[in-house]
């Protein structure tokens, strides 16, 4: 990990079963779940759910399709919609929704998250 982005390992399963890990950046600004750019979006299979609309940080408006997986999180299954971005790979805030998050903000700094009770 770089001093300037925390980054955590994330197991992505398509539709068939085939499962991923990926590393991707926490955003502490990004409302969505999880984005994952089209290449890893076809290799997985992922199934088209729907489209959103979103305003970009540079005020620019953008639209992106949206796709179901299902990702390992907490020793769990659970059912994500993922968005397709042609961006690094982000986990966002509603995913890490419940827990509790730890960095220690160096190169190669660990990341911990426990959910809370």
């Amino acid at each position: 990990m770089r001093a300037d982005e925390a980054r955590i390992r994330v197991r992505v399963r398509g539709p068939r079963g085939r499962q991923l890990p990926i590393d991707a950046v926490i955003d502490t600004g990004f409302n969505g779940w999880l984005t994952l750019p089209p290449a890893l979006v076809a290799s997985l299979g992922l199934s088209w759910q729907t489209f959103i609309r979103a305003v970009m940080a540079d005020g620019r408006e953008d639209t992106f399709n949206v796709y179901e997986a299902k990702v390992l999180w907490d020793r769990r299954r659970r059912s994500v919609p993922v968005t397709q971005a042609d961006s690094d790979l982000l986990v966002g805030m509603p995913l890490l929704e419940g827990s509790e998050v730890n960095l220690r903000v160096h190169e190669h700094g660990l990341v911990t998250i426990k959910r809370l009770a």
